[in-house]
């Protein structure tokens, strides 16, 4: 049984006439506006579905695992520091992370009802130790007295912006042992920002980096969670800009720690359309991971497909090679049950192409989306 799949001819995205007349047939009948009828039909019968800012491209730099391109992931336990590391240096930003669900995550979460529910169905213990449970809402750290592996936090620093162990001494070298970051040159800058990332940093430098680690999480990508469990099936209207701008924005470096700025317009203009890239990753990995034609598969089917059609949406609005691209892998996939390799193989092509758009795309170009970009007022 399968996810069946029409896929839209992708070599069509490069003539904006053709794009205009199969957005015809794609768009036309969005989910918001089906009866009640339709949409219980949709979820019973087989899925028909569609098929440069200032930022940071690395070159292998050290020899170490570098996350351009390459998936979000857990933290590692071996190489968590800690947001007492973090503290020294961003302190206000650590102020305002105290202040959201994030780090509450590690008081409150077992403690509901909902959560010890899903725990019971699936027979897991302790949510602060089970892998599936800590992936995505705690942060560990082995004891190096012991070994023994213990949450220490909920969402935090390195959640987002990966474990910091090898990355951390050179994310805060400026060049020397008595400069400081005022006194920095913009080539160390440059040097230092990719040697972090090429060590595993999930640097905001790129906003692609920072949208693959918020959808990692409110993407679901575990069946087993969702279909027996009852978890939700990830954040279905996660939107990039208005959920990372509002209540955990935490951007004090251009002013020295002393305000918390609002990212430009440009900076905007991208992480408005590298969420979108970044959600289509997300939901190819979790369809990679259905077996059953059951909620967690359809969900995930209809996301990615809804993530593509944005994209297209969004290409008839503006010129940009990276989304052509994008577009070509999605049409060559199919959004069926057990198809794990070609659908990882997918993903792992769009988190390429997605590092790229954001360390390549010079944000004035995508004026022509500003009306689509959640105002302040919509930042949650």
């Amino acid at each position: 049984m399968s996810l069946c799949i029409n896929r839209f001819p992708v070599a069509s995205v490069i003539t904006g006439l053709v794009l205009a007349m199969i957005a015809i047939g794609l768009l036309q009948m969005p989910r918001s506006s089906m009866s009640a009828t339709e949409n219980d039909a949709a979820e019973s019968e087989p899925l028909q579905l569609a098929p440069a800012q200032e930022g940071l491209l690395i070159t292998s730099v050290v020899n170490t695992p570098s996350v351009e391109g390459a998936a979000a992931k857990p933290v590692d336990p071996h190489l968590t520091m800690g947001s007492e590391t973090c503290v020294k240096c961003h302190a206000n930003e650590v102020k305002v992370w105290k202040a959201t669900p994030h780090q509450r995550t590690f008081d409150e979460l077992h403690r509901r009802p909902e959560a010890k529910a899903i725990a019971s169905k699936l027979g897991i213990r302790s949510i602060k130790y089970d892998g599936r449970c800590v992936d995505c809402h705690y942060t560990q750290q082995v004891d190096t007295a012991s070994g023994n592996v213990h949450a220490i936090e909920g969402v935090s620093c390195e959640s987002c912006h990966g474990s910091a162990k090898q990355w951390l001494d050179l994310h805060h070298d400026y060049g020397g042992e008595q400069v400081t970051r005022a006194m920095e040159t913009p080539e160390h800058r440059q040097l230092r920002l990719a040697q972090s990332v090429a060590a595993g940093m999930r640097n905001p430098v790129n906003v692609y980096l920072v949208a693959q680690s918020c959808l990692r999480c409110h993407t679901t990508a575990d069946e087993e969670l969702v279909n027996v469990g009852g978890h939700s099936t990830g954040s279905l209207d996660f939107e990039f800009v208005s959920w990372s701008q509002g209540t955990i924005r935490h951007n004090f470096i251009d002013s020295d720690g002393q305000n918390n700025d609002q990212s430009s317009r440009d900076r905007l203009r991208v992480m408005f359309v590298s969420g979108m890239i970044a959600d289509l990753e997300a939901s190819l990995r979790a369809t990679a991971e259905a077996t059953q034609k059951a909620k967690y598969g359809v969900t995930a089917a209809k996301r990615a497909d809804r993530a593509a059609k944005r994209l297209l949406s969004v290409s008839q609005k503006i010129t940009s090679k990276h989304i052509e691209d994008v577009l070509l892998v999605y049409s060559g996939v199919t959004l069926k049950l057990n198809n794990r390799e070609q659908l990882v193989q997918a993903a792992d092509t769009i988190a390429e192409i997605g590092f790229r758009f954001a360390a390549e795309t010079n944000g004035h170009v995508l004026a022509p989306l500003d009306a689509f970009i959640p105002p302040a007022n919509r930042w949650k």
